[in-house]
């Protein structure tokens, strides 16, 4: 994970802060089907908490080992949804282990989550990032962060962030190779001597732009401008 600082690794798959109310009604809030499923719990305790892990794996695509590890912003929020009025129940909410993996299981089947390693999620990520690497200038981080967010809407449960970054590794990998297959092509159909073709290469990786690993979608954008 040598393109992720400290502080990414740490922040990945939990609260970086207090969510804007934006974020709040757009996770968090509680349609007729989330209502439903909350009210099946008895407790307002227990009602709480769930609709707290159903906001949570929506916002941050996973469930947290500490269900309660959220701003307190977040649980006042969903009381007031909940019309609970005193929304420091919520504490009782581990206070039985097993509970809130109960629940998690629950959420997970009510609402399609898939495990990281899902078959035919993995070919639909690693197509995107291909896609992604491509035709974008993106260095690790910001193909990362694009990582993270199809997860989220495809709803597939994040994995370990060294795992996630291994992918984007071996998706820039392939990325880069694709290039210089591509230069090759294009020096060989210029008649070019071979030897010209590891100079071009060089060049376009050497172009390193705002972020570290971006230069090689710069150079393959530069290259396609000479073809033109």
């Amino acid at each position: 994970m040598e393109f992720l600082t400290d502080e990414q690794v740490a922040a990945y798959g939990r609260f970086d802060g207090e969510p804007t109310r934006a974020e709040l009604e757009r996770f968090f809030f509680l349609d007729d089907d989330d209502l439903d499923l909350v009210g099946r719990h008895r407790g307002e305790h227990s009602r709480l908490g769930f609709a707290l892990q159903l906001g949570t794996v929506r916002y941050l695509g996973t469930f947290l080992t500490d269900p309660l590890d959220v701003p307190w912003s977040v649980v006042d929020y969903l009381a007031g949804k909940l019309g609970i009025a005193d929304s420091s129940v919520v504490k009782r909410y581990t206070e039985r282990v097993p509970t809130a993996n109960e629940h998690a299981r629950e959420i997970r089947a009510a609402r399609g989550y898939k495990d990281f390693t899902d078959p035919q999620a993995g070919v639909e990520l690693r197509t995107f990032l291909a896609g992604r690497a491509w035709t974008h200038a993106e260095g690790p981080v910001a193909l990362f962060g694009q990582a993270v967010a199809w997860l989220r809407r495809h709803q597939v449960l994040l994995p370990g962030a060294s795992l996630l970054a291994r992918l984007v590794v071996s998706v820039r990998t392939e990325d880069t190779e694709r290039l210089h297959q591509e230069l090759a092509g294009a020096a060989a159909r210029a008649g070019h001597p071979g030897q010209r073709v590891g100079a071009d290469a060089a060049t376009a990786d050497a172009d390193v732009g705002p972020e570290p690993g971006a230069g090689a979608s710069q150079g393959r954008r530069r290259h396609r401008r000479r073809r033109r």
